[in-house]
């Protein structure tokens, strides 16, 4: 098995919202990976007193846990546990019905000998490399269809006929994009947050198949390095729109 990921923040003065991390049982039998993109709110505040990268760790690594030792919850249930655990931890300091209450994307994947499930949760991205060399991106699609019909998505947060993320609701996690593949069609996965996707969704440097066949040869640090030039070519974002010229990155690459 081969595991490799990266991570960075889009400006180096402000800490990473991205999480991501794999565990590998020490059975040797399969394992997991959680990659989260936590949402940077606008000035004004969140009602927490911590932060979003705080709220990531605590989310990220209660899902990680969960996802690895609970083999007998579906990720969904994983992830719902995960939403209630985190909420526990700061629910006495912080206002967490506040709209913007520190939340992020979710995306997991866990695999054993006889199967490979998943999660999606918002717009970061899941690639499925199956046995034929086919890469299959499971994505949820909500905030794009919402573009498409020029809705405003802030409003449509968490709110039915909208977009949802993981924040303090532990009902969300009935929201997510899952499913399960035979183990044996699978070769690899990759997991990417929207600041490192946007190789393919904004800068259209190549396709979910291209991205991959740049994660296995050359990593998972060169596609952030590519998105991290492309970027800087663009910095005022004019020739490539997008909602924050810089954003923070994370990928990762798993060989089964």
């Amino acid at each position: 098995m081969r595991v490799d990921l990266s991570t960075e923040p889009g400006d180096p003065q402000r800490l990473n919202e991205d999480y991501v991390s794999v565990a590998l049982p020490a059975s040797g039998q399969g394992g997991a990976l959680v990659l989260l993109d936590g949402v940077t709110p606008p000035d004004g505040g969140t009602g927490c007193v911590h932060g979003v990268p705080w709220f990531t760790a605590r989310l990220g690594g209660a899902m990680l846990e969960l996802s690895g030792s609970r083999r007998d919850m579906t990720l969904a249930r994983c992830l719902a546990e995960s939403v209630r655990r985190t909420a526990e931890a700061h629910q006495a300091t912080c206002d967490l019905s506040h709209l913007l209450t520190p939340q992020s994307t979710v995306v997991a994947a866990r695999w054993d000998a006889e199967r490979v499930e998943h999660l999606v949760l918002s717009d970061s991205a899941l690639l499925i490399e199956g046995t034929d060399g086919q890469v299959t991106a499971v994505l949820d699609d909500r905030i794009d269809r919402l573009r498409a019909a020029g809705r405003r998505v802030a409003p449509l947060r968490n709110t039915e006929g909208g977009f949802f993320t993981a924040a303090a609701d532990p009902d969300v996690a009935r929201r997510a994009v899952t499913g399960t593949t035979p183990r044996a069609d699978v070769r690899a996965l990759a997991a990417l947050t929207d600041g490192a996707s946007r190789w393919v969704e904004i800068f259209h440097e190549g396709d979910w198949t291209d991205c991959f066949a740049v994660l296995r040869k050359d990593g998972t640090r060169s596609l952030l390095d590519r998105v991290r030039a492309a970027e800087a070519a663009d910095p005022d974002g004019t020739a490539f729109r997008r909602g924050k010229p810089r954003d923070d990155k994370a990928a990762v690459f798993v060989e089964l």
